[in-house]
């Protein structure tokens, strides 16, 4: 009934969970639990540091010099301070927009998309948990039947309702994830343009790249890395992850 039709229409939307909950990206240590900027650091240490400006200083500071980098910054720091990093993603695509190879700020901003993308996932995690609690025990793996008749009886209104609704919401969940990964993916690239030969760079646009589900770019990062960094101690977990990549690639051999 239910899972039945959730694994028809999403079964991919499994395959991302798995991922994000027990894939490559946690094992080279820039998982779930990785901070996301600037903000984390400074929240961590006690609140904000000497002469770190408010945020209202900062937009005061940024509307006398719109295109200044520096008020740039100081306002997506001021913003991560303030626990709001959805704006300071949007003063960071700005900043990066104008100074493309701003190395600090595309770190931040690949932070940035990064935590967030895995906060969706989690939450993604969680729509799912709460579909299978909602709907456990409300279908049968067969309909009843009313008497000797051999009639049965319809769908539960009610269940269909509960279904359609869980499902909606794991997927809605699932395609921010994707979409935040997808964002952090791209911000890695400009990165990895910017400074090529920064192995870690690589190893970050790899996962980037493979929870967004580019395969083909994760492979690439992955074996850039291994170029960059062979006797690098991740080097042989890096080596799995392509064959990993690559086997699950390969087109199925038919019987």
């Amino acid at each position: 009934m239910f899972f039945t039709r959730l694994r028809r229409h999403a079964k991919w939307m499994f395959v991302l969970l798995a991922l994000v909950f027990g894939g490559g990206f946690v094992i080279f240590g820039i998982g779930s639990d990785q901070g996301t900027g600037i903000g984390d650091i400074l929240r961590d240490q006690g609140g904000a540091t000497e002469g770190s400006l408010s945020v209202g200083d900062a937009r005061e500071q940024l509307a006398e010099s719109p295109n200044s980098i520096e008020a740039q910054r100081d306002l997506a720091t001021a913003l991560q301070i303030a626990g709001e990093d959805e704006e300071a993603i949007e003063v960071l695509t700005k900043l990066t927009a104008q100074a493309p190879k701003d190395e600090a700020a595309l770190r931040e901003l690949a932070g940035l998309h990064l935590g967030r993308a895995n906060q969706l996932a989690r939450q993604a995690q969680e729509a799912q948990q709460r579909a299978a609690y909602l709907t456990f025990g409300s279908t049968f793996s067969v309909p009843l039947e009313l008497g000797e008749s051999g009639a049965t009886l319809g769908p539960d209104p009610i269940d269909e309702a509960i279904s359609t609704q869980a499902s909606q919401s794991v997927n809605e969940a699932y395609f921010k994830a994707q979409a935040a990964f997808a964002a952090a993916e791209q911000t890695y690239d400009k990165l990895a343009a910017a400074i090529p030969d920064d192995p870690n760079v690589q190893l970050e646009l790899a996962g980037a790249a493979q929870q967004s589900g580019n395969v083909d770019k994760a492979i690439a990062a992955y074996e850039r890395f291994l170029e960059l960094a062979p006797d690098d101690p991740s080097a042989p977990i890096v080596e799995q992850q392509i064959e990993q990549l690559k086997a699950a690639q390969a087109p199925e051999e038919t019987g």
